[in-house]
């Protein structure tokens, strides 16, 4: 009986090795491995330089060490189903979300007439890695300030009070727009205040670890006391490690008890500086607008106590507070500038998009050439939007904006 592994050649009766590594040929080209599909570049590669006329291969593309079929047809602006079949055609069974390692997306691409580049993580993204600003560098910069708190207690009412300080009599019937953050400047002493704490950028930031508060407006209503959200928010605050200010609101009606919210606040590990603890609290009323110059100067004392400051003489940096897309302007988004100034002409990246600075407007409405630390700014210059907490990160050229961006 002749061995099915040994076939022999009908006229000399001997062992036909030519047909032994067809036969594994056929057998190994159901399971490609990397090291065939290298061989098959190779290949490829070496027929290109023999025939040179048949070298066909277009645009250049760069693509990452781990690409998914879906991301390589958008890079090649390709159909998914051609990259599918071109890698069904190699023996690879794929589908769109799956991942390939470079050497295979390279094959798949020259296929079907491009010109590869494949660059490593670090490549790409040394281009937005951060460095460590020079202590003489450092100049002080305004406390970025969240309000939180339970619904009802007075949240919004105590932003309204001031941002209506804020704005001069001509321009109050101009405060109807919202705007995810904003700078109010009183004798100078400025302070930004993210609206409002849930805020999907807020959520976003705190689980990427970026911490965009540096104090934390703890809102209670003196007649109703610690509630759901309220412990909520006093262990959001906690999980930053972002230091707290009691606002004991409302204190105008007469079922008011301060005392006992300073109590209530006792069980969640909250111990104000009346009870000998070093929580600051500020009795207020944001109907009445009572005792909001000593909620201002809390703030300014927790930031001093904080030593708050950003170099502003270096590329901006910032995170994403809040994108929406307008008639007329496209998309916008709201940035916090973190360090370093952004001015009209920088080239930025914000998580898979990038743009230029086309125009910047501050909280007030107002067009400006820059923006500093601390400062929030509408920014005008996406294609589309990024996300709420995504990183905004000046870049030096629309090249690694475009890479970064791609990857």
């Amino acid at each position: 009986k002749k061995s099915t592994l040994k076939p022999q050649d009908d006229e000399f009766g001997k062992i036909n090795v030519n047909k032994i590594l067809e036969q594994e040929e056929q057998e190994y080209d159901k399971f490609p491995s990397l090291a065939k599909l290298k061989r098959a570049r190779i290949k490829e590669k070496l027929k290109l330089q023999e025939n040179p006329e048949e070298n066909h291969v277009g645009r250049e593309i760069t693509i990452p060490e781990i690409i998914t079929v879906q991301d390589l047809a958008n890079r090649m602006a390709e159909k998914t189903a051609d990259v599918v079949k071109t890698l069904m055609k190699m023996g690879v069974m794929a589908n769109a979300t799956q991942s390939l390692e470079a050497d295979t997306a390279e094959i798949v691409a020259t296929e079907l007439g491009y010109r590869v580049k494949i660059v490593n993580d670090d490549d790409i993204l040394k281009d937005i890695e951060d460095f460590k600003d020079p202590a003489t560098a450092m100049k002080k910069r305004a406390p970025i300030v969240t309000i939180m708190g339970h619904v009802d207690h007075g949240k919004t009412s105590i932003l309204d009070v001031f941002r209506s300080s804020n704005v001069v009599d001509g321009e109050k019937g101009g405060i109807t727009q919202h705007i995810g953050a904003y700078q109010i400047n009183n004798n100078n002493n400025i302070i930004t205040f993210i609206d409002t704490p849930g805020h999907a950028a807020f959520s976003n930031m705190r689980a990427r670890g970026s911490k965009t508060t540096d104090i934390i407006i703890l809102v209670v209503a003196a007649d109703d006391g610690i509630k759901p959200q309220t412990v909520e928010s006093i262990a959001h605050a906690k999980s930053a490690n972002v230091p707290i200010i009691v606002a004991i609101n409302k204190i105008d009606l007469p079922s008011a008890d301060p005392d006992k919210v300073r109590n209530e606040l006792l069980n969640h590990g909250i111990i104000v500086e009346k009870l000998s603890g070093e929580v600051l609290d500020v009795e207020i009323s944001a109907l009445k607008k009572i005792n909001f110059n000593k909620l201002e100067e809390a703030i300014h004392l927790q930031a001093d106590l904080l030593n708050l400051k950003a170099n502003p003489n270096r590329i901006a940096r910032g995170v994403v507070i809040e994108t929406k897309l307008e008639k007329g302007r496209g998309s916008v988004a709201t940035i916090l500038i973190q360090k370093g100034t952004l001015k009209i002409g920088d080239i930025f990246v914000s998580g898979s998009e990038w743009g230029k600075v086309k125009a910047l407007i501050n909280s007030n409405g107002e067009n400006v050439k820059e923006a500093l630390p601390s400062m929030p700014i509408e920014v005008l210059g996406f294609d589309a939007n990024p996300l709420a907490g995504d990183d905004f990160v000046v870049v030096d050229n629309e090249n690694s904006a475009r890479k970064i961006a791609e990857h």
